[in-house]
């Protein structure tokens, strides 16, 4: 019997091929792949430009650098995200305010937003990083607006939703568009729904944004003459200039040579996805309400990242890691997503105890199931079996 994870990279021959033709090319990096990924990403998410990077953490950097954040300006994230959305903002000097989430999407809602910056106070609060938990959006339109009003930057976090669309007043957006935000961030980390090993990207419409993030993601190196502050040099063929201080957070013709292969078949990936988490609501229907999915939202197409289920363990008298361990001997992966950041050491450490009830009541209730491409309909029936015999033992 095999093993059924919560996620795993689907790679077919082609994908496999596509880096097997650079290997062979000239270019294993910063060469002719990397622009036609971007090219391909920005098509996909109608963006007007697309910076890939090494990671999903490396772009969220990239867009703190970019905006400027740092010492004494602050950024409003939801703890109920990965350690990467809030870390991005400390590595550059900036402090974070978490907000609360709807306890039953995991997502931050407008009033979420808003309680935390009554929380706030006179900090200058700068940026706010929405996540789109699972594959569903944030609320954009509404919580742009809000933003807006207050002069304050929108970097969402798209890690899980790329793909994903919204609709609101008779127009259709696109998330990584950027119709509600300065940047929206990626990953293409193996679990994701697209993979290139490793890897992420910032898209953008703002031109001179996304020159700031080519030159941090290359040691903060201007090689464009119309850029250079010495003009008596710029003929010389070898000449750049070091304009501020970067990284080396490039992605190679290697990784984006998957990841165009991967992204040449995200329509199909993002269907299959759905038709599994339909199936998925179907099939766990007979364990309601012990165990629901998790809340759906209003507007939003969404491009299914993870599928977490909500489970009252009290009232099914089981622990949340005993049911893990029974899964994982009959063979099934499971996972949280995620532990709310307010509560980890280091953020509980720098800003002492905060109470977020939605963002706790989601996580006392969390579980994702297994969710990939290549997930058969027998297998989502296994996994379904195998978790009501265990929640009814």
């Amino acid at each position: 019997m095999s093993f059924i994870p919560y996620g795993r990279q689907c790679i077919d021959d082609d994908d496999v091929g596509a880096v097997a033709a650079v290997l062979r090319s000239d270019y294993l990096t910063t060469g002719p792949t990397v622009e036609a990924f971007e090219t391909a990403l920005s098509s996909h998410v109608w963006a007007d430009h697309s910076v890939v990077c090494s990671s999903g953490t490396a772009a969220l950097h990239l867009a703190m650098l970019s905006l400027g954040l740092a010492k004494g300006d602050w950024a409003i994230v939801p703890s109920m995200t990965f350690a990467a959305t809030a870390n991005a903002v400390r590595y550059v000097g900036g402090e974070v305010i978490f907000a609360d989430v709807d306890p039953d999407s995991g997502l931050m809602r407008p009033g979420d937003f808003e309680a935390a910056l009554e929380r706030a106070g006179a900090h200058h609060v700068r940026a706010v990083l929405p996540v789109h938990y699972a594959g569903q959006c944030a609320d954009m339109p509404a919580i742009a607006e809000i933003a807006k009003s207050r002069n304050i930057a929108v970097i969402d976090d798209a890690s899980h939703a790329i793909g994903t669309r919204y609709q609101g007043n008779g127009t259709e957006w696109s998330i990584g568009s950027c119709a509600h935000s300065s940047a929206t961030i990626f990953s293409f980390h193996p679990v994701k729904t697209i993979a290139m090993g490793e890897g992420g990207a910032v898209t953008t419409k703002d031109n001179s944004f996304a020159q700031r993030l080519r030159r941090f993601r290359s040691h903060g190196i201007e090689r464009n003459p119309a850029q250079f502050v010495n003009q008596d040099a710029a003929e010389n063929p070898w000449y750049y200039e070091l304009v501020e201080l970067g990284f080396n957070y490039r992605a190679s013709d290697i990784q984006c040579a998957l990841g165009l292969s991967q992204l040449g078949k995200l329509d199909r990936f993002v269907s299959r996805r759905s038709e599994l988490v339909a199936r998925y609501d179907s099939l766990i229907t007979p364990l309601s309400p012990t165990v629901l999915p998790i809340g759906r939202v209003s507007g939003c197409t969404p491009a299914w990242h993870l599928y977490p289920v909500l489970i009252d363990y009290s009232t099914i008298g089981r622990s949340r890691d005993f049911l893990m361990n029974a899964m994982r001997e009959q063979g099934i992966g499971t996972q949280v997503h995620y532990i709310p950041l307010h509560t980890q050491p280091y953020y509980n450490d720098r800003y002492g105890e905060l109470s977020l009830p939605g963002a706790e009541q989601f996580y006392e209730r969390i579980l994702s199931l297994p969710l990939y491409p290549q997930l058969t309909d027998s297998d989502q029936d296994r996994v379904v079996e195998t978790l009501i015999y265990i929640l009814q033992k």
